[in-house]
């Protein structure tokens, strides 16, 4: 089986990330995309959401998608989980031929600081989501550009609290989280 993994905080879950989601599905030679929602990502120290918000959140989206399943694993060891640990644990559950592991352009200047980035690096194909503003030099991977053509980050989501930048079906839910009336 060849899979996309789209791994990350998804503090909170926006319209980028489904955007992500539906170009990475319909471009690359999958039968499934996982997405593992980190229980804290390994560079930050803290999390807006709470891992269990946010995994709850995407399991909302995408329970009754076929092509997509939502890993809990990062989230159930409750602590910084390197993306490399992930992988061998993936494919110790699942029968996998190919990994193809989708980062954002911002994540490509530091990837070679990345928990056993050498061995990480020869078990997937990088796939790295392009945007505008980002440079994209790099002298350590050789990924798959995809463009995408959404401005948004998760950052200045949590700033300026703009509901339509999150997905219909999970904007009540974030709507009473963020104590929006």
């Amino acid at each position: 089986m060849n899979i996309a993994i789209f791994g990350g905080s998804f503090d909170p879950f926006h319209i980028g990330h489904e955007k992500i989601i539906d170009l990475c599905l319909q471009t690359l030679p999958i039968e499934k995309l996982f997405i593992v929602p980190t229980f804290l990502n390994p560079f930050k120290n803290k999390s807006y959401f709470d891992a269990n918000t946010r995994l709850e959140l995407i399991q909302d989206l995408y329970k009754n998608n076929e092509n997509i399943q939502i890993i809990d694993y990062e989230v159930k060891q409750n602590q910084k989980i390197p993306t490399y640990e992930t992988i061998l644990y993936l494919q110790k559950q699942y029968n996998i031929e190919k990994i193809f592991l989708i980062i954002g352009a911002d994540n490509l200047k530091d990837v070679h600081l990345w928990y056993n980035f050498k061995n990480l690096k020869e078990l997937v194909q990088f796939v790295v989501i392009s945007r505008d503003d980002i440079k994209l030099e790099n002298d350590y991977i050789d990924p798959i550009y995809i463009k995408l053509n959404e401005n948004i980050s998760s950052t200045s989501l949590r700033e300026t609290r703009e509901l339509k930048y999150i997905p219909k079906k999970i904007q009540n839910k974030v709507k009473k989280l963020w104590k929006i009336e």
